[in-house]
């Protein structure tokens, strides 16, 4: 009867492990969707600010 309890222990134990394991994993994808975010954000804006750089290069060029 021992070796059955302790089959029993060692998967409980290790299915514990695994869900363990499953909540980390799951915190790092939410804080990389989160990063992934951030810096897309980052990449607009400095888009938009590259943009409005151009128009204002452009309307120089023209001027002269």
């Amino acid at each position: 009867m021992f070796w059955p309890m302790l089959a029993v222990a060692v998967g409980f134990l290790g299915v514990l492990v695994i869900g363990v394991l499953a909540v980390r994993v799951f915190v790092e994808a939410e804080r990389l969707g989160r990063q992934v975010t951030d810096s897309a954000r980052r990449i607009s804006r400095a888009a938009d600010d590259l943009e409005r750089a151009a128009d204002g290069v452009a309307r120089s060029a023209e001027a002269l």
